[in-house]
């Protein structure tokens, strides 16, 4: 059976149908309420959508979700989507592999599957991708028959949801159509988006700050990056995959970054940069993770570095949120631990910089892995396809 579209879909309908997409199963009385609708108009505008089985009735005796309870007490029959009549494919490329999910419609991840990089000429990457899916088709085959488009995430400058400006851990320096190129290799439509970015999106769709207008996502990892949600909608700029918070000053007497900046965020936050102070203070190669085991045990040159990490951190935190009057914001990445480690530290820096006047900040430390960074990469596809953008 083909899955109802979305591509007709305008106006109210349209908002109806996204409504449900995001906070559904919703009862009528709440989704009105939501939309600001009246019982007659949300009943004419679901009709079609009921009609063409792309909204479904949950069934009565549901229990709903809480503030979606009837008044009168009695059961809901909640409207809801059918989230896994569409698939979509999410692939994250780092500097030496990939990781790929298949996501519902909701971005609820049914698969994975990971591979290396023998190459990172463009050309490589597409035949590595294009495996990748072909092996997430084979294996979800009976359970996910359509594929209705894919979503491909990286650290780098994307133009257009779909030219990869620049990217630097791919030493890509000059324009690749790589949106183009993989929708002609995976044969469906294929969007390119800056990895912090899509994950944003990906949070503010389905994450941890799903209902929040406003909020913040900072990742810690080999690079610092920033995402940014104001009115409802992810701040898209042509800058977003520069990496300008990387360099944000934070510790004066610091070490210095690649660029020659003292103290910058990437100084004083990245992991090879943590990892680099540790291993010059005892004199032998340590990974990231021993760091913070060698930290949180109390060693005498690790703790002390680590801590000074933290209170960067801290301060990092602050101008965030002092800069962009946001108090919510999401700390995540595969170096997001060092909040864990470091939590007086980080609380130290964050008051250091934050006028006590202010509003508390809410921190959302959420340790995160490559196929959460790919389900990111699902969600610009699902965007795309349910916004027609």
């Amino acid at each position: 059976m083909t899955p109802a579209p979305w591509t007709p879909l305008s106006g109210a309908t349209h908002a109806v149908a996204l409504e449900v997409l995001l906070h559904g199963p919703l009862s009528r009385s709440e989704l009105a309420r939501r939309l600001d609708l009246s019982a007659g108009s949300l009943t004419r505008l679901a009709r079609p959508l009921l009609d063409s089985g792309l909204l479904v009735e949950s069934g009565t005796g549901q229990e709903p979700r809480a503030g979606h309870e009837s008044r009168a007490g009695r059961p809901t029959r909640p409207l809801d989507i059918v989230a896994d009549a569409h698939h979509f494919i999410g692939v994250k490329i780092t500097h030496e592999d990939a990781h790929a999910v298949l996501t519902t419609l909701r971005a609820e991840v049914v698969a994975s599957a990971r591979a290396d990089l023998p190459g990172r000429d463009p050309a490589s990457v597409v035949a590595v991708l294009r495996s990748l899916t072909a092996g997430l088709v084979a294996e979800l085959a009976p359970k996910a028959p359509h594929i209705t488009a894919a979503g491909v995430s990286l650290g780098g400058r994307v133009a257009d949801r779909g030219t990869v400006v620049e990217a630097p851990f791919l030493e890509w320096d000059d324009a690749v159509p790589l949106g183009v190129m993989l929708s002609d290799a995976l044969g469906m439509p294929t969007a390119v988006d800056n990895d912090l970015l899509a994950l944003t999106r990906a949070e503010h769709w389905f994450g941890a700050a799903r209902g929040r207008d406003r909020f913040a996502v900072l990742t810690v990892g080999a690079g610092i990056g920033y995402g940014l949600v104001v009115h409802d909608s992810v701040v898209d700029s042509p800058d977003a995959g520069v990496g300008l918070l990387g360099h944000f000053p934070l510790d004066a007497l610091g070490p210095l970054c690649p660029r020659g900046h003292r103290g910058c965020a990437t100084a004083m936050l990245s992991m090879a940069s943590v990892c680099a102070a540790v291993s010059v203070g005892l004199r032998r190669e340590v990974g990231y993770d021993e760091c913070l085991d060698l930290a949180a045990a109390g060693d005498p040159v690790a703790g002390p570095l680590v801590m000074a990490s933290g209170r960067a951190l801290g301060r990092l935190v602050a101008a965030v949120a002092n800069l962009t009057l946001t108090t919510e914001i999401v700390l995540t990445g595969e170096g997001a631990r060092l909040a864990e480690v470091a939590h007086e530290a980080l609380r130290d820096g964050l008051a250091y910089d934050r006028d006590p006047r202010a509003a508390a900040v809410s921190l959302d430390v959420r340790p995160v892995d490559f196929a959460l960074w790919a389900r990111g990469a699902a969600v610009t596809a699902i965007q795309a396809y349910v916004l027609g953008s």
